[in-house]
């Protein structure tokens, strides 16, 4: 799936020192699979982190975007961008806060020991206990309705946590994104 538009979560205008082209790079997350990114940045443009920037298949369209490099895995991150990657993602999924709150109201139980829920940092028997009793009542209608209720703060920090972990690899369950291949397979 091609992303449309990714968020920018590191750059660097002198590019990485192993490349014999010296370009400007930025390295981006897409918005809806969380698929990461290395970039050429068109000339004399700059970029933010955090900011929202088109990389569709429209060439025409992108404002900011020469090419798009390379698909690169979450170990293949700066560490900078490692660094900035969990607050852009809660970026994302406040953006998309119907989409997590769909999620929240009727994921279900992986196996008979295993519930969705407890994948998400933070969140044991206790509280998926609690957050099945309080949407069995009536369907979370905000994150700010799910923290209030369920007496959790900061639950789309909790599914980015969750969404780096899947990104790290390894996972027996993912929930948010496609797994990776290794680079053995």
């Amino acid at each position: 799936m091609m992303e449309e538009y990714a968020y920018v979560i590191d750059y660097s205008l002198m590019g990485r020192v192993e490349d014999l082209k010296r370009e400007p790079l930025v390295y981006l997350i897409g918005e809806d699979s969380f698929v990461l990114l290395e970039a050429v940045l068109k000339k004399g443009i700059e970029v933010e982190i955090g900011e929202r920037i088109y990389v569709g298949k429209f060439l025409e369209k992108r404002e900011k975007i020469d090419r798009i490099k390379r698909k690169i895995s979450y170990d293949d991150l700066p560490q900078s961008a490692k660094a900035e990657l969990k607050e852009v993602i809660k970026k994302i999924v406040k953006n998309k806060e119907s989409l997590y709150l769909k999620f929240l109201n009727e994921c279900a139980p992986i196996n008979i020991r295993l519930h969705s829920l407890e994948l998400l940092p933070g969140i044991g028997k206790k509280h998926m206990n609690i957050i099945l009793e309080e949407r069995e009542k009536k369907k979370f209608e905000s994150f700010k309705d799910f923290e209030e209720r369920v007496r959790i703060s900061d639950i789309a920090g909790m599914i980015s946590e969750r969404i780096i972990k899947e990104m790290e690899g390894g996972e027996r369950y993912y929930l948010f994104i496609r797994p990776q291949r290794s680079r053995k397979e």
